[in-house]
């Protein structure tokens, strides 16, 4: 088990629920727009979020949103450690550096003293396309040994300024790299990880290699937090990852189930099930109290296919069947049954939240 980190309240690591992240990519000077922005992320069920810090400017603008916002933010520094420095000193919740691009010893000693004193965790932030030149002479290319070698490396050098508040994440474009890295890189350290497959681009290619990348080492126990890279909105990373957390088990909601269909379907199958996981995508329960509800498209094979379910509905000609907990209770139409299937589910919702 990784040690544990707080990030303003939010525990990483130490076996805490796997926190989702995204990056803001409104302009950082411009302080309503990345309002607005937090408002879709926080809505979207984000747990972290990062901005980036060009400017002095930038960094007063994080800070006042940092006053207004209900999740911790992180702040992303390149090269100039003031900048860092600065903003551990506003109260910034993390900072996230590469020690390589942030110059000499005496000024990532900088940054290590002024967020141990803010109480600041640091997140170092390794990526394949940003190696350090010495790396990629001795290994030739960013592979998973160069990536693990310059997060130990990067780490070690905190530790010298007497700063072990870290989290570290290695990131390329290549999904078994980062893969192979990151188990490598769990081996070595007890660090909380933070998982994500870089430059991953948009649409199904990037959402399938993030899966695959993200969700095989969460699978394997390893990684504490994830960002989904997307060149999309970027509250869609947010949705892709608490996905991908259900999926796994690793984070409590509404899980909506549905046949593939068949030639024997009906039933618009396909149209309610989009409708329900849209309607509860964000929906968060305690540990344990996932609720799941089947949409069935043969009302013969359909309860007894989901009768691990809680609820569900099945259909057949002209007519759906509800049924709860394996047990058929009654006949409706597809406008009652969908209808009737929504409010088992807010009731089920209500009641375990409760718990």
């Amino acid at each position: 088990m990784t040690r544990r980190v707080t990030v303003g309240g939010l525990p990483i690591g130490g076996g805490a629920p796997i926190s989702i992240q995204t990056m803001a990519n409104a302009d950082p000077h411009d302080f309503a727009a990345c309002k607005a922005q937090l408002d879709r992320f926080t809505r979207a069920g984000a747990d972290l979020v990062r901005y980036t810090v060009p400017d002095m400017e930038a960094a007063r603008v994080l800070a006042k949103l940092r006053e207004e916002s209900t999740l911790p933010l992180v702040a992303d520094i390149h090269f100039d450690y003031k900048l860092a420095v600065e903003c551990a000193a506003m109260g910034i919740d993390k900072i996230r550096i590469n020690p390589g691009n942030i110059g000499s010893a005496d000024r990532v000693k900088a940054v290590a003293d002024a967020c141990r004193s803010a109480g600041v965790p640091i997140r170092i932030g390794v990526n394949g396309g940003s190696l350090h030149k010495d790396l990629l002479a001795k290994y030739g290319s960013p592979t998973p040994e160069a990536l693990v070698e310059s997060a130990v490396t990067q780490a070690r050098e905190l530790e010298r300024f007497d700063f072990s508040d870290i989290v570290i994440s290695i990131k390329t474009s290549r999904t078994r790299d980062m893969i192979e890295a990151c188990r490598m890189l769990a081996a070595k350290t007890d660090y909380p990880l933070h998982l994500g497959v870089t430059e991953a681009g948009g649409g199904e290619s990037a959402l399938v290699k993030s899966a695959i990348g993200i969700g095989s080492l969460l699978g394997d126990g390893i990684g504490d937090t994830i960002r989904v890279s997307l060149s999309e909105d970027s509250e869609r990373e947010v949705e892709a990852g608490i996905l991908i957390l259900k999926a796994l088990g690793l984070r409590d909601g509404v899980d909506i189930v549905s046949c593939p269909t068949c030639g024997r379907t009906q039933v618009d199958v396909m149209g309610v099930s989009r409708r329900l996981s849209e309607r509860y995508k964000a929906v968060r329960l305690p540990v344990g109290q996932t609720i799941t509800a089947a949409v069935m498209g043969c009302a013969v094979n359909g309860p007894g296919e989901a009768r691990e379910a809680d609820v569900g509905i099945a259909g057949g000609k002209n007519e759906w069947l509800f049924f709860k907990n394996g047990a058929i209770l009654e006949k409706l139409t597809a406008a009652e049954a969908e209808a009737r299937l929504i409010s088992e589910i807010d009731a089920l919702i209500a009641l375990r939240r409760e718990r």
